[in-house]
């Protein structure tokens, strides 16, 4: 059974962009009594007739209810927005993108303020947001007693991962699967550049190019399992010295296309280091150890 509004967990949104405005809705939509606060206020008047309650100031937001959601531009804007601030006793979740070393200082600045903190990475965009079949969720990380208090209305608008205690943890899992992101379209980009002087429909490959980019992505266990191990050669199907042995081809067929390379070449390169410092019969996990500094 539903519970009432009066049952629900109420919150606080500080900010209103796209991401904050769809998670408002969903909060409002969900029974949830919420506060909402925005530098500028037509974007929060918008969500008064759904039923928030609208504050002039970000520390009358603050003081309205416990749990503190902020969801702002950058860091710098929540040094901000919680100048000046009274934040004692309150439940901080932070969805603000900021990187690891930010989120852990600003968890200790929240303490300082007599506030627990967690901190978030949001794995989704706007139009996820209220759609469970979508696939959305939040990495958290910081306090765990926070977030197990708060699971249930955190997970209202997407789903929720909790990944630990520190409060770096959530910002370096956004920013590692993010990283992992840019690289597949950069891939991606590539195998378009190489069609695109060519009679070749690109809505004709897309699908062939999703497909093998989906047949691919189990391989990053075996990465994780070699990585675990430090054998880098269990498993092993195609060997760093027989890849190293074909990159000439993709390179000389974007030279023929008359296709820059510039996407292929860094990675190519780890490729031809790592063989030549190891072992020609492990897999490609050992470029993970070149980019380690």
């Amino acid at each position: 059974m539903e519970k009432n509004s009066a049952e629900k967990n109420p919150v606080t949104l500080l900010g209103l962009g796209a991401m904050g405005t769809a998670m408002a809705r969903t909060w409002l939509a969900a029974g949830n009594p919420l506060t909402v606060w925005n530098r500028t206020p037509a974007r929060a008047a918008a969500l008064a007739a759904d039923g928030a309650g609208l504050a002039d100031t970000a520390a009358e937001a603050v003081a309205a209810n416990t749990l503190i959601v902020v969801c702002l531009l950058d860091d710098t804007s929540v040094d901000e927005v919680l100048s000046g601030v009274d934040l004692a006793g309150k439940d901080l979740v932070n969805l603000t993108t900021s990187t690891p070393a930010q989120a852990s200082a600003r968890a200790e600045w929240a303490r300082d303020r007599g506030a627990q903190y967690l901190d978030g990475g949001i794995m989704a965009v706007p139009p996820m947001v209220g759609v469970p079949e979508a696939g959305g969720y939040v990495f958290y990380s910081g306090s765990q007693q926070l977030f197990e208090r708060h699971r249930e209305t955190l997970a209202v608008p997407v789903g929720t991962a909790y990944v630990g205690e520190d409060a770096g943890f959530a910002a370096l899992h956004d920013v590692a699967l993010l990283s992992a992101m840019y690289g597949m379209f950069a891939g991606a980009a590539h195998a378009f550049a190489l069609i695109r002087r060519e009679a070749i429909d690109p809505a004709a490959l897309a699908p062939l190019l999703a497909d093998w980019l989906v047949a691919m992505a189990p391989a990053v266990h075996q990465t994780a399992e070699q990585l675990r191990s430090g054998d880098y050669t269990n498993g092993v199907v195609s060997n760093l010295a027989m890849q190293v042995a074909g990159t000439p081809t993709f390179l000389n067929t974007a030279q023929q296309q008359g296709v820059s390379p510039e996407l292929l070449t860094p990675y190519f390169e780890l490729m031809r280091r790592r063989l030549a410092e190891g072992d020609g019969e492990e897999d490609l996990t050992g470029v993970i150890d070149l980019l380690v500094r």
